[in-house]
């Protein structure tokens, strides 16, 4: 049996699941979850090892999704950020008639670059592993940091993100290696053509750890997918461009709401 995640669920309407990226909880949604608990049933998650499912401890890719999808309502559209995108997409592979719509946001198949694809270089994933074994609060403090570069409001994105982070339990220092295993190794580049729902992809401009080239090359990989480009944000437009967020999201969601009068 599986054990419980933390769920915290608001709102009414169609059922939308938010899962948060690396290092972080679900309370990183939650100024989202106020202005989308209008329009819809919102439901977040803290992935095993983070949050209030800290004392879960470390799960490897697959026993993540698992354990989403064991808690997940029945059918849902589903949204993950960074390291979250990648557990929507598999949850996605895994059980298509149980996501209705995938989007990912800042998020990447495979995040490490490689030969003729762009990503967090493999060196700075592997200091970030010989650094959470000395400090993993600092380690996290630098990771969202550099989520933050080159958006206009960089410190106050993090102090946000940071507040978030803080007002629930750390992370457990086995799961955040794990997610940095994960981030390094899962190539999920070749299974994008089984995804048989509606995708939509969404980018901040300004993000260093899912560069910009990565939307154009994944044109090719997902072809009939919607993107969106946030000219001006980082890796968590969410936070740094809430409004126009939330405006993209609900295009995709509910397309028929631009013809009604």
């Amino acid at each position: 049996m599986t054990t419980p995640l933390y769920w915290q669920t608001a709102g009414e309407g169609s059922d939308l699941v938010l899962i948060h990226g690396w290092g972080m909880n679900g309370a990183v949604w939650q100024p989202v979850i106020e202005k989308l608990s209008a329009q819809y049933r919102v439901h977040s998650v803290d992935l095993s090892g983070y949050g209030h499912s800290a004392d879960l401890g470390s799960a490897d890719f697959d026993e993540m999704v698992t354990q989403v999808l064991a808690q997940a309502p029945e059918k849902a559209a589903w949204l993950g950020w960074s390291l979250g995108g990648l557990i929507a997409t598999q949850a996605a592979l895994t059980a298509p008639v149980r996501v209705s719509q995938l989007i990912t946001v800042a998020s990447s198949p495979r995040f490490a670059a490689e030969k003729g694809w762009r990503g967090i270089k493999p060196a700075v994933l592997s200091q970030f592993t010989e650094q959470l074994k000395e400090d993993f609060t600092l380690t996290v403090e630098r990771f969202m940091a550099l989520q933050a570069m080159g958006s206009p409001n960089a410190k106050q994105d993090i102090k946000q993100v940071k507040r978030a982070i803080l007002s629930r339990p750390a992370p457990n220092p086995s799961a955040l290696a794990t997610g940095l295993t994960i981030l390094a190794d899962i190539d999920l580049r070749e299974s994008l053509s089984q995804l048989t729902m509606p995708v939509c992809r969404m980018y901040g401009r300004l993000d260093g750890l899912v560069p910009i080239k990565v939307a154009q090359d994944m044109d090719s990989l997902l072809p009939h997918s919607t993107k969106v480009v946030f000219e001006h944000a980082s890796h968590a437009p969410f936070i740094s461009h809430s409004d126009e967020f939330i405006a993209e999201l609900h295009r995709f969601l509910q397309p028929e709401d631009e013809f009604l009068i």
